[in-house]
């Protein structure tokens, strides 16, 4: 790993979860993240980061693949199947297309194979960051109609008759990146673009893609609202 630079920038005041097993790079993570404005709290392994969890409401988790026990990957699938959508930024030493892709599957909102520039993970920190956070001010796209649900991007909300749907952060700008340009068939690359993610490469995008026709759709095999168009991209459709 690179060496870390001492100046701070801004302070972001969000709180993290840096969850390694490697303790040399958990402190070397404590001690840059905290020197560009968040707070910052450490875990070992997935159970430690499991009692924290219920303890801290966090506002994003730097979680590592590989660890002894419970791995990255199973830790953010489980915590997705409770419903908690807190987003995660993975660390792994394997940084494949397929390693990507898995990431995606079990809802991971970013990936960054190591070593990386401890810049560029703070970047991406504060991309997913921005992502999430509630708008400064009202968002001019009004809300979209798919079926029985209606998407609010000025809340980042799915609701229906059930309630509200929850989405995570990544498929709730998914969503938002194509109710604004309703219609319009975006490619993958301008999706991935969208989503903060440029290199996440087609697969990883048609993973999350698939992850919200779950959301949205009667039947997510026979998309209604969120089309395919071959060799082009994805459109929304919106309607009743």
């Amino acid at each position: 790993m690179p060496p870390m630079p001492a100046e701070a920038t801004t302070a972001d005041h969000a709180h993290l979860l840096v969850v390694d097993d490697d303790a040399r790079l958990r402190a070397l993570l404590q001690r840059f993240l905290s020197e560009q404005g968040f707070r910052v709290s450490v875990a070992a392994d997935a159970a430690a980061a499991r009692a924290q969890l219920a303890a801290v409401a966090f506002d994003l988790m730097v979680l590592d693949v590989m660890m002894p026990g419970e791995t990255g990957l199973e830790l953010v699938e489980s915590l997705r199947r409770q419903g908690k959508d807190v987003p995660v930024l993975m660390l792994t030493a394997r940084g494949g297309p397929e390693d990507r892709v898995a990431g995606f599957e079990m809802g991971a909102d970013d990936y960054l194979a190591k070593p990386f520039e401890p810049r560029e993970l703070a970047l991406r920190i504060r991309t997913i960051l921005r992502r999430v956070a509630p708008p400064a001010q009202p968002l001019t796209v009004a809300p979209v109609q798919l079926g029985m649900r209606w998407f609010d991007a000025e809340r980042s909300e799915l609701r229906g008759p059930e309630g509200t749907v929850r989405l995570t952060g990544g498929e709730a700008a998914l969503l938002d990146a194509l109710a604004r340009r309703a219609g319009d068939v975006l490619s993958r690359e301008e999706i991935a673009t969208a989503l903060g993610t440029p290199e996440a490469g087609e697969r990883a995008i048609d993973v999350q893609v698939t992850r919200l026709r779950r959301k949205i759709e009667p039947d997510p095999r026979e998309p209604r609202y969120l089309h395919t168009v071959r060799h082009r991209g994805y459109v929304l459709r919106p309607g009743p």
